[in-house]
């Protein structure tokens, strides 16, 4: 695959304070192919880099930075859970409307990629509603006119946070033991390491070849691989 290494683009990051988002900022920061990255979130970051720019928004007034998603790649890294959302009505609104919102402004803008972090099980079909919203937001983002579209669906997150979410590390350990035990059968809900998830939406981003695409959460390991970026640091 022809890659992009080198180069002068504008990386614009939502999510830049989570779990998939902290590590896409790190690698963004440190990818020659980026020479700005620009970071939109609710507060201010601890990070000083002089690619950096930060912008503190406010997600339920879209119309006060509309205008400022403007550069190369889109990176959403926008989530939560139901748990911290508190309701199915506040969860739908950050992992829907905050997340379709940013995409479709930067679809005005001219922005040419987006790259999207859903989850394993996305459909707008499904019984389950964290699944549902998913699905719909990948299929409304499927409709905005972007060059390229990348959506990534990773399994249970693995990595370090900045919050309790020890559901989730549980799950990631017995999913790595039942995964060994059954032989892969279960590959594709295997957890995955949330800087692998960041690689591979970095490494997705330098490809030169535009139109919509989904990569599930056992893919994501081998598009990491295909750009080191660690080695860029």
């Amino acid at each position: 695959m022809i890659e992009i290494v080198k180069g002068n683009k504008t990386a614009l990051l939502f999510g830049a304070t989570g779990l998939v988002g902290s590590f896409c900022l790190q690698q963004l920061l440190a990818h020659p192919a980026y020479s700005r990255v620009i970071a939109f979130t609710r507060r201010p970051l601890k990070v000083k880099h002089a690619k950096l720019e930060e912008q503190i928004v406010n997600f339920d007034q879209p119309d006060t930075f509309s205008h400022l998603i403007k550069g190369d790649d889109l990176y959403i890294c926008i989530g939560t859970t139901m748990a911290k959302a508190g309701s199915k009505a506040a969860f739908y609104k950050v992992d829907f409307t905050y997340c379709f919102q940013v995409a479709k402004a930067a679809s005005i803008n001219k922005v040419n990629q987006l790259l999207l972090v859903t989850a394993v099980g996305a459909n707008r079909d499904s019984f389950f509603f964290y699944n549902r919203v998913k699905g719909d937001l990948e299929e409304a983002v499927k409709a905005l006119p972007f060059w390229a579209t990348h959506i990534f669906q990773p399994s249970a997150l693995l990595g370090e946070r900045n919050e309790n979410r020890w559901g989730e590390e549980v799950a990631g350990a017995i999913g790595k033991v039942f995964d060994r035990l059954t032989g892969g059968l279960l590959t594709k809900y295997r957890p995955v390491e949330a800087e692998v998830v960041a690689q591979a939406m970095i490494s997705a981003a330098q490809g030169l070849q535009g139109g919509t695409r989904v990569y599930p959460s056992h893919y994501l390991q081998d598009l990491a691989n295909t750009t080191d970026v660690k080695r860029l640091v």
